[in-house]
């Protein structure tokens, strides 16, 4: 049987860079129906604000265009999708080794796909050649917790 979802949300904005912020906060709030802790919310932050700066930077390489986030809440986990119509990545394998960049003049290139892994507990890329690239991020809420009697009883 297919997890159904809780609650689900979809924005499309510009590909500015001055809508990185506005994404990161846009997602931790919806994420926050799950009650996370402050260090899952910071964990979902950035790996959203990671995905997104790809999008920007690579994607549409500084050239506007619309990034999608479509997030959804399960019981205990948020599934975030972010999409571009960019130019894609042909090396999906490469693109997501340490260190690899494609914008070696740029400050911190080469982490994204990195810094996204480290902070969610899964990623899944998908990418065509100029029809643009998909990142999928499920990040589980609480998943240490252990249930006690007495919650089960309320």
């Amino acid at each position: 049987m297919k997890n159904v979802y809780k609650n689900q949300m979809r924005l499309e904005f510009s590909s500015k860079s001055t809508n990185e912020n506005f994404a990161r906060i846009a997602v931790a709030a919806f994420a926050t129906q799950l009650d996370p802790s402050l260090e899952e919310i910071a964990d979902i932050k950035t790996a959203v604000s990671e995905a997104v700066t790809n999008c920007i930077i690579h994607g549409y390489e500084n050239e506007e265009g619309i990034i999608k986030i479509e997030c959804k809440l399960f019981a205990n986990s948020i599934e975030i999708e972010i999409s571009d119509n960019g130019k894609g990545i042909e090396d999906i394998e490469k693109a997501r080794q340490a260190l690899y960049t494609s914008k070696s003049n740029l400050e911190r290139s080469g982490m994204g796909f990195t810094i996204m892994e480290s902070f969610m507990d899964e990623l899944r890329v998908e990418s065509v050649v100029g029809i643009g690239t998909k990142v999928t991020m499920k990040k589980m809420i609480k998943a240490n917790e252990v249930v006690t009697e007495n919650e089960i009883k309320l």
